[in-house]
């Protein structure tokens, strides 16, 4: 796999009725960071999305945001045209010739740009779109001009962003047709309202009234819980590249008028003020794609430690972006064994999370808190029949309902993830991830306790991936870094097919190559799981 990462575009999300803090923002609050203040080391302090991108040691990026230049009005081309043609330089969006020169002498591998299409006019979704397949038309065109490959672009998008991507997709697809699956590798939206914003359904009256609203009228639009319009990214693009990043911290987002109408939204679908499931403002059943890969994390849509914020945003980008290999967890087969109220009625949850080796975030999170964890199950096999989740996500949001809490895909999926084989600490063997199992109770009567713990318990996955790849499960970390780190081999001979046992030899899947299965004891909960782990290209 390369090492020199193609172009990467970063999308802002809403910037409100008024647009001048972000006019005047040059790196559209991507230079934006957070620290953790109880934490040591790389874990201290997360720099921001575009910094800690051109500080990468193992593909660095390099900042090519002065080279294009966007305008609410036609620019002529400049006397010096420095070997560029004359449309790449004139119209609204364009190079700088001499940014150009200077700023891309070693092509555009490896480069960062960032869509500022706030300064375009008029403020249309579509024209947003356009400017954006303009830009990657540049892109492709520096490339050509120092004899580069061009194998598209990726893009991180924020909120709003994501829908502006989508125009651009749309665009490019109408001017050639299959044209954007060319240009563009692969996306990651970051609390996007793909199906729209669940309180959008106030009446228009009550919207126009809002101050500053005419100026933004279409982008509002753009948030309609009744539109499909979220189902034109199959004629264009494929969803299976892209990667929808779904926040689940509402508790921490600023604005506290949209956590309560997100509760209010909940009442009218579900009948209960009971949950929220949001980021603060967008739906976590708004923030996904029938057919497209997600994610949960815990952070809020916006500001301090958010989604676009926190080092969750940008491991888990890089990871789908150059990952080596793509990991899949489900669920085979599963067993409460305690619980259920001889009183009330008891509703069983299972979730996960998911957290790469040595390092402290999640490319993954379910919990209670989160409000995401898989079921309700009456069921103590958890085999009751839950909605899919494709044909829910089908539906526009306003539909009645948020049956989203289904299984991730076929064959009780639980999450599919993306890693990056080569990012390994000093005497590391294999690839490790972390799984933390959680089972709880809840008493939808209210009569019992409504948060029981079933199980909770967490396993230390590690994979030798070669030419007869083999799998092992560990109930600690002792043998998997620093100078206690066991080999191939030395694991080998330590395991054993005990699901107790200090380290599992997991079983391989007859006639499925790169699968394996493992299993999991405890008091309140046993379970079989399904592993499978591809290299991705």
């Amino acid at each position: 796999m390369s090492q020199t990462p193609r172009p990467m575009i970063l999308v802002r999300g809403f910037g409100g009725p008024d647009v001048s803090d972000e006019t005047a923002s040059p790196y559209q609050g991507f230079n934006d960071g957070t620290v953790y203040p109880t934490r040591r080391g790389e874990n201290y302090i997360y720099e921001g999305f575009v910094l800690r991108a051109m500080k990468s040691r193992t593909r660095p990026y390099r900042d090519a945001t002065n080279v294009v230049g966007f305008y609410s009005e036609d620019l002529e081309a400049p006397p010096d045209l420095r070997g560029l043609d004359e449309d790449s330089v004139r119209g609204t969006v364009v190079l700088d010739p001499a940014t150009e020169a200077a700023v891309l002498r070693d092509g555009t591998a490896g480069t960062i740009w960032i869509y500022r299409y706030s300064d375009l006019r008029p403020r249309a979704l579509r024209r947003y779109g356009e400017g954006l397949a303009r830009l990657v038309e540049l892109i492709e065109r520096s490339a050509a001009r120092h004899g580069e490959t061009f194998d598209g672009v990726d893009v991180v998008a924020h909120s709003m962003g994501g829908l502006v991507v989508r125009e651009g997709v749309l665009a490019m697809h109408a001017t050639e047709a299959g044209s954007a699956r060319r240009k563009v590798h692969r996306i990651v939206t970051l609390g996007t309202p793909h199906r729209g914003i669940s309180f959008q359904r106030v009446p228009d009256w009550l919207m126009r009234a809002l101050p500053g609203v005419e100026k933004a009228s279409d982008e509002f639009a753009s948030f309609d819980p009744t539109s499909t319009r979220f189902h034109e990214w199959h004629e264009a693009f494929d969803p299976r590249r892209i990667l929808t990043v779904v926040g689940t911290d509402y508790r921490s987002y600023g604005v506290g008028i949209a956590t309560q109408l997100n509760r209010l939204s909940s009442l009218l679908d579900e009948g209960s003020l009971a949950y929220n499931r949001s980021d603060g403002l967008v739906k976590q059943a708004s923030a996904q794609l029938p057919g497209a890969p997600r994610t949960f994390v815990h952070k809020c849509h916006g500001g301090r430690d958010s989604l676009v914020t926190s080092r969750e945003a940008y491991e888990i980008a890089m990871r789908f972006f150059h990952g080596t290999h793509r990991i899949s967890l489900s669920l085979e087969r599963g067993e409460i064994k305690r619980g259920g109220d001889w009183f009330g009625r008891s509703e069983f949850y299972f979730g996960v999370s998911i957290k790469p080796r040595y390092v402290d975030f999640e490319l993954f999170h379910q919990s209670p808190e989160a409000e995401n964890c898989y079921g309700p199950f009456g069921r103590d096999d958890l085999a009751d029949d839950l909605p899919d989740l494709a044909a829910e996500l089908d539906k526009p949001l306003a539909a009645f309902g948020d049956a989203t809490t289904g299984w991730a895909g076929p064959n009780r999926l639980i999450w599919e993830g993306w890693v990056d084989g080569t990012a390994k600490p000093d005497q590391a063997q294999g690839l490790v991830f972390r799984v933390d199992f959680y089972v709880g109770e809840r008493d939808s009567f209210g009569i019992g306790f409504s948060d029981n713990v079933v199980y909770r318990k967490q396993y230390y996955v590690q994979a030798f991936p070669g030419p007869t790849p083999e799998l092992f499960v560990h109930t600690g970390e002792e043998y998997l870094g620093g100078e206690h780190a066991l080999t191939l081999p030395e694991v080998r001979a330590r395991s054993a097919t005990d699901p107790r046992s200090e380290i599992q030899a997991a079983q391989q899947v007859p006639g499925a190559d790169g699968e394996w299965t493992f299993d999991i004891a405890g008091t309140g909960f046993a379970g079989r799981f399904r592993v499978g782990i591809h290299a991705d290209r």
